[in-house]
């Protein structure tokens, strides 16, 4: 399960570690990292927040197997992952995604909710598979990715499902730097420290404004597949 930690008392960085396996969606999931956010939220004075996981995985998405027992609960579940990248979104304080492994599908659309991002430059995919698992993206979903990619990668990611290596990620603006392996955290690290400062109601204020409509779409609690 995700765990939020201040490695240094002294610094102003948190690190929630999201977990050292396929890092799915399921609802225990989504809720520990939710009561992460909202404490790094409720703290006073400069900090930053930076994503990190173990393992081959940074996240694989949904959790489709909890989907497929619980589909009375679909609708809810999806509001949920949705409010989810809406609280990133807006948060008050500047956030890094440190990616070491695949982050695909809602995995790879939690790290676009962040700030920043950074990832392993010679293994590890980022990729939207959606149009070949045929679940379409939501409104909110789509508008995410298309406030935070460019149109020619928001394009070429949405209809291909084109896997995205390290390289190819930085080239297209989907992530910030590619770097080796165990440069991964340090640098999310380091971009983290260096942001600190910006923390507050100005923060806020400015990502509401920034993306004010992909913000009223992830937070519809109606249907959003509609």
């Amino acid at each position: 399960m995700p765990v939020l930690d201040r490695p240094d008392s002294h610094e102003a960085v948190f690190v929630l570690n999201l977990g050292d396996g396929e890092n799915r969606f399921h609802p225990d999931w989504i809720a520990a990292v939710d009561a992460a956010v909202t404490e790094v939220e409720k703290m006073d004075g400069p900090r930053a927040l930076v994503t990190v996981a173990d393992g081959k995985f940074y996240s694989n998405g949904l959790d489709l197997d909890w989907l497929s027992t619980h589909a009375d609960r679909h609708q809810d579940y999806i509001v949920s992952v949705q409010q989810l990248y809406a609280r990133l979104l807006s948060l008050p304080v500047i956030t890094v995604a440190a990616v070491q492994g695949h982050a695909f599908a809602a995995g790879a659309m939690f790290t676009l909710a962040h700030d920043f991002r950074v990832m392993r430059a010679d293994r590890g995919f980022w990729c939207l598979p959606e149009v070949d698992i045929n679940i379409p993206f939501t409104r909110g979903m789509a508008s995410l990715i298309q406030a935070r990619l460019t149109p020619q990668t928001a394009h070429e990611a949405m209809l291909t499902g084109r896997r995205y290596g390290g390289s190819a990620a930085e080239t297209t603006g989907i992530i910030d730097r590619a770097v080796p392996e165990d440069a991964v955290h340090t640098t999310a690290l380091e971009l983290a420290r260096s942001q600190v400062s910006k923390a507050g109601a100005t923060l806020a204020t400015t990502k509401s404004r920034m993306y004010a409509h992909t913000l009223d779409l992830l937070r519809d609690t109606t249907d959003p597949r509609g």
